[in-house]
């Protein structure tokens, strides 16, 4: 089991999300009741406890989401219900039983379905929509309404136009209010109801059809819109084909994915998607992998390279073993981490939800005072005070405002993640917006992490054959990249590689090894120094090796050294427009962290433009470095490969994993994964950042002055209740418009 990076434990989260998932399908399916198809997507543990997911229809204010999940979490046998708003989704920890669940969601006026039966089904045409063919009708009786009265066609025709208007347009609305009132819930469908009705008693008929005309009708736009925000998890989720041809046992058939398994061989046809996670074992074609990784180019996949379940095979066929389950493809888990995502509150969230918890019963309070004292206490003329009360309390829903973040984060991180940018919450987006400072990891991040031999120096006295094959023995344990490339180096020059025993590694210095009795070191000048060495005859040789940006590794016992071989890492071809393109961004500090030496970090920076650099690190020194940038310049981010250099990525405001697309490690430590491994991501990301927060800041600022104006406006008698309706559904649509704009944000034309 990965362990947790320190400050992101979602890993232990994602876990035991993937038991659950795994567990859950190897339940026969079947396609019957819907309270049976929820029971499918439970999954038991220990007494009794089951984890069900669940789709909710109908939920399209934030704040109702709330009251709804307090509601479910409050039921005999439920431990735990959370909705993520941004999914439509509600997972629950119970033990009771899944009909009684669905029976209370049912009573609180909405629809819910197994998280599977739901991904399985289309869309249905917009003009389906019941709630619009009722606000279209509503919309027609105020018209006539209006029109009949304009034609003195009679008091009792308008009438019955305008109550055959309130009751079209009301019809879901009074199906909410009875749920509502029956679970003792305030909440906004409550609200307008008693204004409308309020609008009636006082002989504004007028008025209080078209408070439920432009009520229905701000629903039903709110609620393509929020269908339209959520597209981007409902577009990954169909990049995977349901089916794939599969050859198993000598016979080809096709399969859904549900049943395929890990060994099995799918054959993938030009220009179709590939439905699971492999290896090619046959075929040669060029794959587009822009569905994962946002990559623009399409890759050359050949025998032995890896694919992914969602990614579109272009021209030849391919063989594919199946090396995933189809619950644990690449595919999947970002769909699970999006979603997660999307249903964290980012700090601004949270902020809003504790403002919304008193602002509201406070307006209603006030509302309640304006309708009684004024006529109780002063003698005023009750009418005109309940028509103030009656504003306030349509003012008092506080959609617009609930709405404003959670509908901005679910934008960015559903844009970020079709091109490529996995974004594990809106904590972390709001953190990429306030950025100061970025800390790299050299290999693999500004270089392409695949270093080559360069020079092998031989000292007099030793052969070169000899010496290349003390570094294979020395080097045959290690994992880091200098080592593999010496030993891709040796065995291209077939080395006799003798056995090494009692491996021993020196964290950011070397290892050694003992080879046929006596101990070999490998390793960098510091190595070498700690042992006594002298390094009078390599010195000169070192010091023009590590000028040319060259890493100079001795080989030799304590005693003396027997040569050098020099490793180089190419810089990425666009590592050079990323940090530009970070200072365009605002990111005031930019700095390379590397256990290299000196003179190596400083070429490798020089040919970066000038970059800041600190060398011959330590983990802990990175670490160091890392605090030390923090409390000088606020937020900081530490760029690596999601393995190494954990210390430094965990104390980070922000670790962002270069490659998430190949490596699990970087998808569940990662607060950020830029899954192509292209550093040409990152200004993006920070930019996107940038740019959630000030709308973030927008729409909690409209919405706030709206209900501020509307209050004062109230009290001045400028306002009526039609204009306070139009007011506060409109307020919720132009916040969920600015948000949706991060939608259609591209990548070179996103500013700061």
């Amino acid at each position: 089991m990965t362990q947790c990076s320190g400050h992101n434990c979602s890993c232990v989260k994602n876990n035991i999300m993937e038991e659950l998932t795994s567990e859950g399908l190897q339940q026969p399916m079947k396609v019957t009741k819907p309270e049976e198809k929820a029971i499918n997507n439970s999954a038991p543990h220990l007494n009794g406890m089951q984890k069900s997911v669940f789709v909710l229809h109908g939920l399209d204010c934030a704040d109702c989401a709330a009251k709804l999940e307090k509601r479910i979490a409050g039921l005999s046998g439920v431990e735990e219900a959370t909705i993520n708003f941004g999914a439509s989704k509600m997972s629950v920890r119970h033990t009771t039983g899944v009909p009684q669940i669905l029976r209370a969601i049912k009573e609180a006026g909405y629809a819910a379905e197994s998280d599977h039966a739901a991904a399985t089904q289309t869309n249905q045409p917009l003009w389906h929509d019941p709630k619009l063919i009722l606000t279209v009708i509503s919309g027609l009786f105020l018209a006539g309404g209006m029109t009949a009265s304009l034609f003195n066609l009679g008091d009792r025709l308008v009438i019955d136009l305008l109550l055959a208007a309130m009751l079209s347009g009301g019809y879901f609305v009074v199906k909410n209010d009875l749920y509502s009132i029956k679970a003792l819930s305030l909440d906004m469908n409550v609200l307008m109801s008693v204004a409308a009705i309020g609008a009636v008693a006082i002989g504004e008929w007028f008025e209080g059809a078209t408070v439920v005309f432009l009520f229905s009708l701000g629903n039903t736009l709110q609620a393509y819109s929020m269908a339209k925000t959520r597209s981007s998890i409902r577009a990954l989720m169909e990049l995977s084909p349901r089916e794939a041809l599969v050859r198993r046992d000598g016979r080809e058939a096709m399969l859904p994915v549900e049943q395929i398994l890990v060994g099995d061989i799918i054959i993938v046809k030009p220009g179709e998607r590939i439905a699971m996670d492999g290896t090619v074992i046959k075929g040669n074609s060029q794959v587009n992998q822009a569905p994962i990784t946002g990559e623009s180019l399409p890759v050359e996949k050949s025998p032995g390279a890896d694919v992914f379940a969602g990614t579109i095979n272009e021209e030849g066929s391919l063989e594919v073993t199946v090396t995933r389950l189809a619950q644990d493809t690449t595919l999947a888990k970002i769909i699970d981490l999006v979603e997660e995502a999307q249903a964290q509150r980012a700090p601004s969230q949270q902020f809003v939800d504790v403002f919304a918890k008193y602002y509201t019963p406070v307006v209603i309070a006030v509302a309640l005072a304006i309708a009684t004292v004024p006529t109780l206490a002063l003698g005023q003329p009750f009418i005109p005070w309940l028509e103030k009360a009656l504003i306030l309390l349509v003012i008092a829903c506080p959609c617009a405002l609930v709405i404003s973040t959670p509908v901005a984060i679910v934008s960015a991180i559903g844009s970020a993640a079709r091109r490529g940018v996995l974004i594990k919450g809106g904590a972390y987006l709001e953190k990429a917006g306030a950025l100061t400072a970025v800390a790299f990891d050299k290999t693999g991040t500004l270089t392409r992490g695949r270093p080559e031999v360069t020079d092998v120096v031989v000292m007099p006295g030793f052969q070169k054959q000899f010496l290349l094959d003390i570094a294979a023995a020395v080097e045959g344990r290690s994992q880091h990249p200098v080592a593999r490339a010496i030993l891709r180096y040796t065995e291209s020059h077939e080395a006799a590689v003798p056995p090494g025993e009692q491996f021993q590694s020196f964290t950011g210095q070397g290892a050694m090894a003992v080879v046929d009795g006596k101990d070999y070191y490998i390793g960098n000048e510091r190595l070498f120094q700690r042992l006594g060495t002298d390094l009078t005859g390599v010195q000169q040789q070192l010091d023009v090796l590590q000028s040319q940006g060259k890493t100079a590794m001795l080989v030799g016992t304590a005693d003396q050294p027997m040569g050098i071989i020099a490793v180089a890492d190419r810089v990425r071809s666009n590592s050079a427009a990323a940090l530009q393109g970070l200072r365009s961004a605002g990111i005031k500090r930019l700095v390379m962290l590397t256990g290299d030496n000196t003179a190596t970090a400083g070429a490798i920076a020089d040919h970066l433009g000038g970059l800041e650099y600190k060398a011959e690190l330590l983990p802990q020194d990175k670490l160091s470095t890392i605090k030390e940038l923090q409390s000088r310049y606020g937020k900081v981010a530490m760029v690596g490969d999601g393995v190494n250099d954990t210390p430094a990525l965990a104390a980070a405001d922000i670790g962002i994993a270069m490659g998430g697309a190949g490596t699990d490690t970087a998808l569940e430590t990662a607060d950020i994964a830029l899954m192509a491994d292209d550093l040409g991501k990152l200004p993006y990301t920070i930019k996107l950042g940038r740019r959630t927060l000030g709308i973030i800041k927008q729409n909690i600022t409209f919405a706030l002055l709206v209900k501020a104006l509307f209050i004062v406006g109230t009290f001045l008698g400028f306002t009526n209740l039609w204009m306070a309706v139009f007011a506060d559904t409109g307020a919720a649509m132009i916040v969920i418009a600015n948000g949706m704009r991060l939608m259609r944000v591209q990548e070179d034309r996103l500013t700061a």
